[in-house]
């Protein structure tokens, strides 16, 4: 049976399945999903409790064991069987399936992984589990909803933060869920229930988000000039390589120049598009945006640029590597115009 994670704690108040299975890809929320499920578990009298990794050369006899043998020291254990990568193989799948067909009535079963990849939905094994017990499956907090998510963990904890507080959390945090809650609880040892307001919160929050190299060139054709400034701020203080970050911004400017090109030569834009395997992928929306907004020239114009740059990362040109690199970034977002005389002076 499937339900939603914010439809556990009502679940687990009626009554307890023998099998549960977590999965998704923001480590915090499946963390508390599991953590939900051993409490109730605990509160149901499943005292004994048993760790399995399952990627780290797992014995899969000894889970048939528990499903075979009563426990001999306490009425009900509960079996938490950490499955990171999501693939039990041949003997795990088998015996996870041979478990489901008959779980022990002393014995809860936690199943706990990452994403699960599409075709694990129709394994035998996942289904015999579903089939059993309950599948929970743990969705990432899109950044748009962020500030939301942020203030109804707030409203939980019974805090008074206006929207604009939530809203800072959230552009600190950058999806950074466990920064986000860490900051709540910062907030909330300082304030308690107390009204918070946005200078407060900045007053109190500390820079957590998580950047790489593919967040900026996320950022820069977006047209988000502020973010583009923040994340090659992060970058220089993670130490990333200069060569690395100025790659990511040289393929976007080039594949972009190639798409503008056909589609000034006459090309339909879905042809253009799904050549570039764009069709289906989310960033096809924004790869119509940006298209509409910059001609061939500017693309032209900005690859100069980035020669330029080239050229001072290896020392044949005088000028500080990381405030061009911020430069060309926020040149790609639409904060100035480029052409290839002005990127060649």
């Amino acid at each position: 049976m499937k339900i939603r994670p914010e439809q556990l704690n009502d679940h687990l108040r009626k009554g307890m399945a023998p099998i549960y299975v977590v999965f998704g890809d923001e480590p915090l929320l499946v963390q508390e999903a599991c953590d939900a499920v051993r409490a109730a578990a605990r509160g149901q009298g499943y005292d004994e409790r048993v760790v399995m990794d399952a990627d780290a050369g797992l014995d899969w006899e000894a889970l048939r064991h528990f499903s075979d043998n009563l426990s001999l020291f306490t009425q009900r254990r509960l079996v938490d069987l950490r499955l990171f990568s999501g693939k039990p193989g041949q003997a795990g799948a088998k015996v996870l399936a041979e478990y489901a067909a008959r779980p022990p009535e002393d014995t809860l079963l936690l199943v706990s992984c990452g994403r699960l990849e599409k075709n694990t939905y129709t394994s035998q094994w996942f289904k015999a589990l579903d089939q059993s017990g309950v599948t929970v499956q743990v969705w990432p907090v899109i950044l748009d909803r962020l500030p939301g998510w942020i203030a109804a963990r707030m409203r939980a904890k019974g805090m008074r933060a206006d929207p604009a507080a939530a809203a800072l959390i959230a552009a600190y945090t950058e999806g950074n869920l466990l920064a986000a809650v860490q900051e709540i609880e910062k907030l909330h040892l300082l304030y308690g229930c107390e009204p918070i307001n946005a200078e407060q919160a900045a007053a109190a929050v500390t820079e957590s988000a998580r950047f790489n190299v593919y967040d900026l060139g996320e950022a820069a054709l977006a047209g988000d000039v502020t973010r583009v400034v923040r994340i090659v701020n992060a970058l220089r203080g993670e130490g990333v390589a200069p060569p690395l970050v100025l790659w990511v911004l040289v393929q976007e400017a080039r594949t972009f120049y190639q798409m503008s090109w056909q589609l000034a030569a006459g090309a339909n834009i879905e042809q253009v598009l799904a050549a570039l395997r764009y069709k289906r992928d989310k960033r096809a929306v924004l790869a119509r945006q940006v298209l509409k907004r910059y001609p061939p020239a500017r693309w032209q114009g900005l690859l100069h640029r980035a020669a330029h740059v080239e050229r001072v990362i290896k020392g044949q040109r005088a000028g500080s590597v990381w405030g061009e690199l911020l430069q060309l970034g926020t040149a790609l977002a639409g904060a100035e115009s480029v052409t290839p005389a002005a990127a060649a002076r």
